[in-house]
């Protein structure tokens, strides 16, 4: 295995001081049981909120589990060490609430009273309408 330089050393620190400066990390991190909302303040004076309910090993949480939550690292992650979850803050900050999989089962899980009957109505008519061409 070829050994690092001392320039590629230097390299990768800088890249290192750089990330810590502009990527978001967290500051802090709490589970508003009033809200139902797990609140991350960042580094650089934003706060994320986002509800338990969307994220993958915090489904079914207790407000007792989800107020446990630790920030990893350098505030790249955060981790729920009674419920063995761990979440990427540059992650949810993209809107990724789990592993591609996970995301995949819940795209589109929104339901209403409004979105079943049209379901039905659509049903009765032999489905979805056929687009048609614009011209």
């Amino acid at each position: 295995m070829a050994e690092l330089t001392d320039a590629q050393i230097d390299a990768a620190a800088e890249r290192g001081r750089l990330a810590r400066l502009t990527e978001p990390r967290a500051a802090s991190a709490r589970y508003d049981r009033e809200a139902g909302r797990v609140i991350v303040e960042l580094t650089n004076g934003c706060v994320f909120a986002f509800p338990p309910q969307l994220a993958q090993g915090l489904e079914d949480a207790t407000d007792d589990q989800l107020a446990a939550v630790e920030i990893l690292g350098a505030g790249y992650g955060l981790y729920w060490e009674a419920l063995d979850a761990d979440l990427s803050v540059p992650g949810l900050l993209a809107g990724l609430f789990g592993t591609r999989a996970f995301m995949a089962r819940h795209a589109g899980r929104a339901t209403s009273p409004a979105k079943a009957a049209a379901a039905r109505n659509n049903g009765a008519k032999g489905g979805r309408p056929r687009k048609s061409a614009s011209g």
